[in-house]
């Protein structure tokens, strides 16, 4: 069985976010930048989905700049065989992303494909769904337990009311939620050996996608800063604190 296991490069989610000074986007240059936290559960989830034999090779897959190596590099040395970087310097769409891997998923043929459920610096939370569309191919999304049963895969997924279990034929498509797993931390000897591994760094012109941008993104300003909190001796003064704070809401 093949495991395709898509990863992103973002800012490291130890870091506080800044906006741009000219509002277009979030502050990368000189920012420390990691996998997103979500694709490193679905590297996991494919490293044990392996180690319990039912994962001949896991392929990883990225999309960036030459850089993005270093998470590819990261997912190797956690356990998978091969990666491919799909190099390119321009910030993509979610659609041209998709349509990207779509075509990986073409070449490679993999009986699963993993993905994060979404990425912690644009919360989109899109391509997954739209690449089961594009590959025409079945979907679990937000997994917190993969089994695979018989010649498909048994998917738990948490839900508003509570918790949800789907059945699909692969080849599927799923994304991980931060539940499915707890990601193990490669030792100093599977860094090592990760340098080893096939890493093949491809352009993006390659796969003749149109990744001509649809949106039109107007401005990107930072969250208003939180207002320090208030401690109160009592009762009655945090409700006389809130009825004041309410009416004050209600002159607006």
């Amino acid at each position: 069985m093949k495991i395709l296991v898509a990863i992103k490069r973002v800012v490291d989610h130890n870091v506080r976010i800044r906006v741009r000074p000219d509002g277009t986007g979030v502050e990368t240059a000189g920012v420390r930048m990691s996998m997103n936290p979500f694709c490193k559960h679905a590297v996991e989830a494919a490293v044990q989905l392996s180690e319990a034999g039912h994962g001949d090779e896991i392929v990883i897959v990225s999309i960036g700049p030459k850089v993005a190596n270093d998470v590819i590099l990261t997912a190797l040395a956690m356990g998978a065989h091969r990666g491919i970087l799909i190099e390119t310097d321009a910030e993509l769409e979610t659609l041209a992303i998709a349509k990207l891997l779509a075509k990986v998923v073409e070449e490679e043929q993999p009986d699963i494909v993993l993905l994060g459920k979404q990425a912690v610096d644009d919360d989109s939370n899109h391509v997954g769904q739209m690449l089961a569309a594009l590959a025409d191919r079945p979907q679990a999304t937000f997994a917190s337990e993969i089994k695979v049963v018989g010649a498909g895969l048994e998917v738990s997924r948490e839900v508003d009311s509570g918790r949800q279990t789907l059945s699909l034929p692969m080849p599927a498509i799923v994304t991980a939620d931060l539940r499915l797993n707890t990601p193990r931390n490669a030792a100093l000897p599977m860094v090592m050996k990760a340098r080893s591994k096939p890493l093949a760094v491809r352009p993006v012109a390659e796969f003749g996608v149109d990744l001509a941008p649809r949106l039109t993104v107007e401005k990107i300003s930072p969250p208003a800063e939180r207002v320090a909190g208030k401690t109160v001796a009592s009762v009655t003064e945090l409700a006389a604190f809130i009825a004041d704070d309410v009416a004050q809401m209600e002159a607006l």
